[in-house]
């Protein structure tokens, strides 16, 4: 196993905005984690990643029983450093370019 960037996003208790599923309804945060190779193309990804998230693309709002809470966007993010692509982990020689893409 290669180094790795860990992006940290803490999402705090909040009131959902307009645009939003219940504008104007508190939703739950949480700490998010993810993976990328410390390499170039992984530096490049990141920026990438960094704008979506200054965008509000990186994040949702969604319901879960009965309660609002955020959670992944549509974005493909590796949260873990392993169990490969069925468990959002590596090994998976595709995601740099399949979020690349996205992105």
């Amino acid at each position: 196993r290669g180094k790795a960037l860990q992006p940290l996003f803490n999402m705090s208790y909040s009131c959902s905005k307009v645009g939003d599923p219940r504008p104007g309804h508190p939703y739950k945060g949480g700490d998010f984690c993810a993976f990328l190779p410390d390499n170039n193309e992984g530096l490049k990804i990141a920026k990438l990643l960094r704008k979506a998230f200054e965008c509000r693309l990186t994040f949702q709002i969604k319901s879960c029983n009965g309660e609002e809470r955020i959670t992944w966007g549509p974005i493909p993010h590796k949260t873990s450093w392993d169990g490969g692509k069925a468990r959002n982990g590596y090994p998976d020689a595709e995601y740099l370019h399949e979020v690349g893409t996205v992105l």
